[in-house]
């Protein structure tokens, strides 16, 4: 029988943490496992410019038929006007640009597409990376390697193992980053290291391939891109994937973008063919509403500062956050943690052992990654002072 030599995979490690939180019937039980965006009464909340761009998009909306592969193309123009800002306008010709299925659509049309360009390319993540760069790009059957990131101490960036593994990579290979917010690691390069590994990518003929999934939620929209923009740049190629899944909190939406900078105007025609002819071969079109909605957005300027608005308090919201999980942990006479304040985004790596990581859980119901990568957003303020006690008590547990 065909599916005799099937047998059970392991489970999502995030999805299992989730199953066992869900399970838990503790009612002080906390989760910094799931990677979303959580207001201080642990909900995922609607936009209020999205609510807004839905009730516009209804009124006038007279079709459902299909897009094109391609996607919405408002939605493809406004994006990178976003991304890019003023730099576009030296970009223009040279990139090609598609709507896809969320930021997980677009890694794997990339990987498509680099499959196409050169068949011998790498794909070098960093470690740590996302759980789900591996099997979104590797199974596309683009060979995976990684290259140095975190120091020892899993809190801090280690720059010269990431320079000497950087000047190592084999021109053609790509190199993926992460813009800002690095998933799972909250540790970011600064515009400096930015504009080394410009330099790098130039001088060593790697592909710089950026993974924006946060644009916002770090410092602000223009910071947040201020390292991609450098790379897109001062390099001939380059590759972008982007989501707008946590800015604008269009999840289950499933919206994202990628695109491609080539050196000229007529390789980037052709790639705007591949993109073309990779997504007609695998899901033949993305959905509209999600794209709609943000280009609904974008469009309108009281929309688009109403979104800003938004987004700047959900991302103080975070950092207010941070800064109350140091006073706590400072508070309780714990030291060694202020490095959580220089982080960004809805992730920290808290530098615990896996033993300590199932301690909490097992005792006190905080769940979160046995690596201790910790959802921010899952704190609010009538728990962070529950999770800072919990995990002093568990440093001395392990």
């Amino acid at each position: 029988m065909m599916f005799d030599a099937l047998t059970v995979l392991p489970s999502d490690p995030i999805l299992g943490l989730m199953k066992l939180y869900r399970a838990d019937p503790n009612s002080h039980k906390v989760d910094l496992g799931v990677g979303v965006y959580k207001n201080n009464e642990g909900q995922t909340p609607v936009m209020q410019a999205v609510t807004a761009a839905e009730r516009n998009l209804l009124a006038k909306q007279t079709t459902k038929t299909y897009l094109t592969p391609l996607g919405n193309p408002a939605f493809v123009e406004y994006m990178q006007q976003l991304i890019f800002g003023s730099s576009l306008m030296a970009l223009e010709g040279r990139i090609a640009a598609v709507q896809t299925p969320g930021g997980c659509g677009a890694l794997r049309i990339a990987a498509e597409l680099i499959k196409h360009a050169n068949p011998k390319a790498s794909i070098w993540l960093s470690n740590p990376t996302w759980a789900n760069h591996k099997p979104l790009l590797g199974d596309a059957g683009v060979p995976i390697k990684h290259y140095s990131y975190l120091s020892a101490s899993q809190t801090t960036l280690d720059w010269p193992a990431m320079q000497a593994a950087l000047e190592s990579i084999p021109a053609g290979d790509v190199v993926l980053l992460h813009a800002c917010c690095h998933n799972p690691t909250g540790v970011d390069l600064t515009f400096e290291q930015w504009q080394w590994v410009a330099q790098t990518a130039q001088a060593k003929g790697f592909i710089p391939f950026i993974d924006m999934a946060y644009q916002g939620f770090g410092d602000s929209l223009a910071a947040d891109a201020a390292g991609l923009r450098h790379i897109f740049a001062a390099v001939p190629e380059a590759l972008l994937a982007v989501s707008c899944s946590k800015n604008f909190g269009l999840y289950r939406e499933r919206v994202g973008l990628v695109a491609t900078l080539c050196a000229t105007a007529q390789q980037a025609q052709a790639a705007q063919s591949h993109f073309e002819g990779i997504v007609r071969g695998i899901y033949s079109m993305p959905p509209n509403h999600g794209a709609a909605i943000v280009a609904e957005i974008l469009q309108d300027t009281s929309l688009t500062q109403q979104w800003k608005t938004e987004l700047t308090q959900m991302q103080q919201r975070i950092q207010n956050l941070r800064n109350d999980f140091v006073r706590n942990m400072d508070a309780l006479g714990v030291q060694g943690f202020d490095f959580v304040n220089q982080q960004k985004g809805m992730f920290s790596y808290l530098g615990i052992h896996a033993e300590q990581v199932a301690w909490l859980a097992q005792h006190k119901s905080i769940y979160l990654l046995s690596n201790s990568r910790a959802s921010i957003a899952g704190l609010n303020q009538d728990n962070v002072s529950y999770v800072c006690e919990a995990l002093a008590v568990s440093l001395n547990q392990a």
